[in-house]
């Protein structure tokens, strides 16, 4: 079993540097303690405990990430209401000012004035975005956002979207319908597909293989946990390797039932079932495809 202590020789014996994750979070802290009480009391809504495995404070969190090697991450937030957008922008905004291995990230929400929320991020250095659907309780076609994603895909931009339907599905918000008809609309935009969309996998696979800038964070997906809530059919493997320049490594830390290692080792052990998911494929996943959407 990989623990967390070995996470550096296992990104070294691959021939990196080290890992680039896009998709974490770090929020202001009493944000973060919610979260964290909602995942204490999701038992009943998903059958199983999430205990949250890096309950720590901010700066015991970013030494965790840097020891294990993440030598780029995100400050992912979400809103949930209106008026919450603008300051989280500002938060992550702000930490990334303070620690250079933090991407610039940002996000928004569907109401008056959110093309001028997102022009001001994009003009203050954001580099990455992220919303979620489902917490937000919006559908990705709100005719407010239309303008959004245009100004994001022209600026190709990457917007990491929770829109798939795990862990609780939300009818009329979440599913790849959403994705799709913004897609439809606005084919060049960067979108990454949290969760790689569990647990429609297939159909999220039906966008990327339709889309040239769609892409799929691999967080939570394969492990132990995540395969109790929402297993990914093996016969889409091959699909997954059809796709090596699209998936990118997402791991939700701190807000995971188990160490960071365990990540890693899910996304390895697949080539037992799909031999092309290779070392070749891990390097893209965990270094080079997201280095790549952030622009460096």
């Amino acid at each position: 079993m990989l623990t967390d202590n070995d996470v550096p020789a296992w990104w070294r014996g691959l021939g990196l540097p080290g890992l680039v994750d896009l998709h974490t979070h770090f929020l202001p802290d009493r944000m973060l303690r919610r979260v964290w009480a909602h995942f204490d009391e999701i038992e009943p809504l998903i059958g199983q405990e999430w205990p949250i495995h890096y309950r720590d404070d901010e700066p015991a969190r970013l030494a965790t990430i840097r020891r294990l090697g993440v030598r780029r991450f995100t400050a992912l937030s979400y809103a949930h209401r209106p008026g919450m957008a603008a300051s989280l922008t500002d938060f992550s905004l702000s930490l990334a000012a303070e620690h250079d291995d933090c991407v610039p990230s940002a996000t928004f929400y569907p109401e008056e004035g959110v093309l001028g929320q997102v022009q001001s991020a994009l003009d203050r250095g954001a580099r990455v975005f992220k919303i979620h659907a489902q917490i937000g309780a919006f559908d990705l076609r709100d005719p407010l956002l239309d303008p959004v994603w245009g100004l994001l895909a022209d600026a190709a931009i990457p917007v990491v979207i929770h829109v798939g339907s795990g862990p609780v599905a939300s009818p009329g918000i979440t599913g790849p319908d959403k994705l799709a008809g913004v897609l439809a609309r606005h084919p060049l935009l960067t979108a990454v597909v949290a969760h790689l969309g569990a647990p429609e996998y297939d159909e999220f696979l039906d966008l990327a293989e339709r889309y040239p800038w769609v892409h799929l964070d691999t967080t939570m997906v394969f492990t132990d946990f995540f395969e109790q809530l929402a297993p990914f059919n093996p016969a889409l493997l091959p699909r997954l390797a059809d796709l090596p320049d699209r998936v990118v490594l997402g791991s939700d830390f701190p807000n995971i039932p188990y160490p960071y290692a365990h990540q890693l080792e899910s996304l390895e052990r697949l080539r037992d079932r799909e031999p092309r998911l290779d070392d070749d494929w891990l390097r893209a996943v965990c270094w080079f495809n997201g280095l790549r959407l952030i622009g460096e």
